[in-house]
């Protein structure tokens, strides 16, 4: 498909479609970690500041000791820093509707150039050692949303795209397989973030649907 549509401020990104609102969501099923977090907004200058700086050490006391500064895991960045990729994603909470599970994965430009978005998230399930587990994902829709397919976007700076990734079963499944964290990333090949997972219903795996990014989620 090589239509190319500019995803602009002025466009708004539209809301869960009807199927996905009407959902009752789970929150609390999905703890996320590392990049993307939005910083604090900014003190204004009005803020009050501390009357005096704390005080010197006294001459001849040895500096206090500096540790090692706490590192962040392999594919997470700062809390309040946007990745040398220019996007971030993140995962919502857990939609339910008729023993089916789901979550909505969005993707933010937060650098500050246009970025093209053209496919799918890539999504893989870890087990608890961080190791992947042999959990098919799929690029198709499920119970809770069609999957359109790709179209090129161009993403203007802080604004969203979203993806549907949805728990699927199969009547070839077998066993399910028990994950322990999912790893995330806007495309493959970029840098990724891992949710952990809670909740048992959504640990246990057989097969994963994700959706084209695109602006609106199709019913």
């Amino acid at each position: 498909m090589n239509e190319r549509v500019r995803v602009r401020r002025r466009g708004r990104v539209a809301l869960l479609s009807a199927t996905l609102t009407a959902l009752t969501g789970c929150s609390g099923f999905l703890v996320p970690v590392g990049e993307g977090e939005r910083p604090d907004p900014a003190p204004s200058a009005s803020a009050p500041r501390a009357e005096t700086p704390p005080p010197p050490p006294a001459p001849g006391a040895p500096a206090p000791a500096q540790g090692a500064p706490e590192q962040p895991g392999p594919t997470a960045a700062p809390p309040g820093t946007c990745p040398s990729s220019g996007v971030v994603v993140d995962m919502g909470p857990v939609e339910t509707g008729m023993m089916h599970r789901a979550v909505v994965l969005t993707l933010t430009n937060c650098g500050r150039k246009p970025y093209a978005v053209d496919g799918y998230p890539w999504v893989q399930a870890l087990g608890e050692d961080g190791n992947p587990l042999p959990v098919k994902v799929n690029e198709d829709g499920s119970y809770f949303g069609s999957d359109p397919g790709p179209k090129k976007l161009l993403l203007d700076p802080g604004l969203t795209v979203k993806s549907i990734l949805a728990w699927v079963s199969t009547p070839e499944g077998g066993d399910l397989i028990e994950g322990d964290a999912l790893a995330v990333s806007a495309a493959p090949g970029l840098p990724v973030r891992v949710f952990p997972l809670e909740g048992h219903d959504i640990r246990l795996m057989d097969e994963l649907n994700t959706t084209a990014w695109r602006t609106e989620l199709s019913g």
